[in-house]
């Protein structure tokens, strides 16, 4: 073994402690950083020769390794924008240059434009809902977005009507007289008013009369409350629609029509199911569920552990909007990593797969919640005190082997 071989080798025991000493002080500087994953440093023998004779000194070889795919506790917070998988599996996020890349750190927050980026300042990506994903591309991602969402209005366009009317009412039999005619002197049975909603999200309040025109018919018809006289009838228009409604003789159970399709003026045609009323012979009974709402301004974002974001109105309706995926590698701790607390894929990885949370080995998303580091600070600070030992006692046999050759190098003068 010769002194440069002595001083080789505790050069690459310093430089692989160094190495160690490096992530420890990541580790720590990391401690409480959402959804990170800490680093380790393996370290390999350098064999520089073997069998007998003169020993040749090698050395060590540090490895860094990071534990990407391991699973950390978590904390909750008062954000439902901050997300945490439990389970397998990675946000996928827009990185540098707007290349997708997988995290953990599901701390996002709502930007100025609408976007939702986490503490990195990678902005979340998602499927608008009703796209179709690609299992082995981001093909369809895009940025997820909630401004473009506020202030919406749903116009009505279906519902469900239920009505008793009842058996024993008195006929109208002059046709004159009926409602449909919209004569000032109109007759009817019952009355009653219900609300649907336009394109703009005004209410548009619809009356409904239901008149006894025979043994087992009825007359409905339905007129725009706006169009109405202080009185009610005439209407300035003609009714939006009017049916014949036949009840069975025996059940008396409505036989037809089962749905009333009513024109909402500025609006969609709303479609109701009145197959479930009935005359029978007790009092007039009525109720009326009709879809739509308001323009509403955005109280929230509710996350479901499927991905789904739905985004909540002040009226109280929510709309689903996105469907957030996760992705996972064969080998998630061979990706490569980059700033921000994320990765990227590579051949050492296997190429990504993407699928929604839940299914498939994918592991679900909880909202109101983050991943913590899974640094641990008593085991970093002893790594950290073994290091720095071992690298002062490689330090040592290189101070002596530098002694020795210095010894070695003046034996002449």
């Amino acid at each position: 073994m010769s002194l440069y071989g002595l001083l080789n080798t505790s050069a690459s025991g310093m430089a692989a402690q160094s190495t160690a000493l490096s992530t420890v002080a990541d580790n720590i500087a990391n401690v409480s950083t959402t959804g990170y994953k800490g680093a380790s440093t393996e370290f390999s023998t350098l064999v520089t020769s073997s069998g007998s004779g003169n020993y040749q000194s090698g050395g060590v070889d540090a490895d860094v390794r990071v534990a990407i795919g391991s699973q950390s506790g978590t904390t909750s917070t008062n954000s439902s924008t901050d997300l945490a998988v439990d389970g397998n599996g990675f946000f996928i996020v827009s990185g540098p240059n707007g290349t997708p890349v997988l995290t953990r750190a599901g701390s996002f927050e709502k930007q100025a434009d609408g976007t939702l980026e986490n503490a990195a300042g990678y902005t979340l990506l998602g499927y608008p809902v009703g796209t179709t994903p690609s299992a082995n591309s981001y093909a369809g991602l895009e940025e997820v977005n909630i401004s473009d969402l506020a202030m919406k209005a749903v116009p009505s366009t279906e519902g469900t009507v239920t009505f008793n009317l009842p058996l024993q009412a008195t006929a109208v039999t002059d046709a004159t007289k009926l409602p449909s005619a919209n004569a000032a002197d109109a007759t009817y049975t019952q009355k009653t008013s219900f609300t649907a909603y336009n394109n703009a999200g005004t209410a548009v309040n619809l009356d409904a009369y239901y008149t006894k025109t025979g043994d087992n018919t009825w007359e409905v018809s339905v007129y725009n409350q706006a169009d109405a006289t202080a009185g009610g009838f005439p209407y300035s228009s003609a009714a939006l629609v009017t049916e014949t409604l036949t009840f069975d003789s025996t059940t008396y159970a409505l036989t037809s029509p089962t749905s009333l399709s009513v024109p909402v003026p500025n609006g969609s045609t709303v479609v109701l199911d009145i197959s479930k009323s009935t005359q029978l012979d007790t009092s007039y009974t009525f109720s009326a569920d009709v879809n739509g709402n308001a323009a509403s301004a955005v109280k929230s974002v509710n996350i479901s552990d499927d991905g789904t974001l739905s985004v909540v109105y002040e009226d109280g309706s929510s709309v689903a909007a996105y469907t957030i995926p996760l992705a996972m590698v064969a080998s998630p701790d061979n990706m490569t990593v980059i700033s921000g607390n994320a990765y990227l894929p590579n051949q050492d990885s296997g190429s990504v797969q993407i699928g929604t949370a839940g299914t498939n080995g994918f592991g679900t998303i909880s909202d109101y919640t983050l991943e913590n580091s899974d640094v641990d600070l008593a085991t970093e600070l002893t790594r950290m005190i073994q290091s720095q030992n071992i690298y002062q006692s490689n330090a040592k046999v290189f101070q002596t082997g530098s002694d020795l050759l210095k010894v070695l190098v003046n034996l002449n003068t």
